[in-house]
């Protein structure tokens, strides 16, 4: 894996537009409370290291990550003033293909609500094969994947505005 040696949150290397003009909206399932608390945080608090104001931040909880896609749509068709949404989940492997049936569901769903609506929408949902990598992607070794999805959502909520 080429992920194993190195912290996927590292941001030194690009440069991140100002938040401040955004309003991003955060979506977090409530399933695997303790990884996806932990991409919340991260996420959150890297909105506002890069100047998105807390007011223009909108936090939503929802059950788990196959309503992630549903709320975004939602989201989008009640707040048109949103520049983005970020969806945190964390779907982990167990002996069914439940994880196969949301996985697929859940990113092809996110894909085309960004679609439909032209903003972005971003995919922040690990999928992990144990409970170990969920917890080094959402502040162990590997960084947070959170602060990947509001780095993501600042750059292209930039992008969206400027092109």
């Amino acid at each position: 894996m080429a992920t194993h040696l190195k912290n996927l949150s590292d941001f030194s290397h690009t440069t991140i537009p100002s938040g401040e003009n955004y309003k991003i909206a955060i979506a977090v399932a409530e399933w695997n409370a303790e990884i996806t608390g932990a991409l919340y945080k991260g996420a959150f608090d890297t909105l506002l290291k890069h100047g998105v104001l807390d007011e223009n931040i909108m936090s939503v909880v929802v059950p788990g990550s196959f309503e992630l896609t549903s709320t975004a749509d939602i989201l989008l068709n009640k707040y048109a003033d949103l520049d983005a949404v970020i969806c945190l989940g964390c779907v982990i492997q167990g002996d069914t293909k439940h994880f196969d049936f949301i996985c697929e569901a859940v990113a092809n769903g996110i894909t085309q609500v960004s679609i439909k609506h032209g903003k972005p929408v971003i995919f922040g949902v690990l999928t992990t094969n144990d409970q170990q990598q969920a917890i080094d992607r959402a502040g162990g070794k590997h960084g947070n994947k959170g602060d990947e999805a509001a780095i993501t959502a600042i750059k292209m909520a930039d992008l969206s505005a400027n092109l």
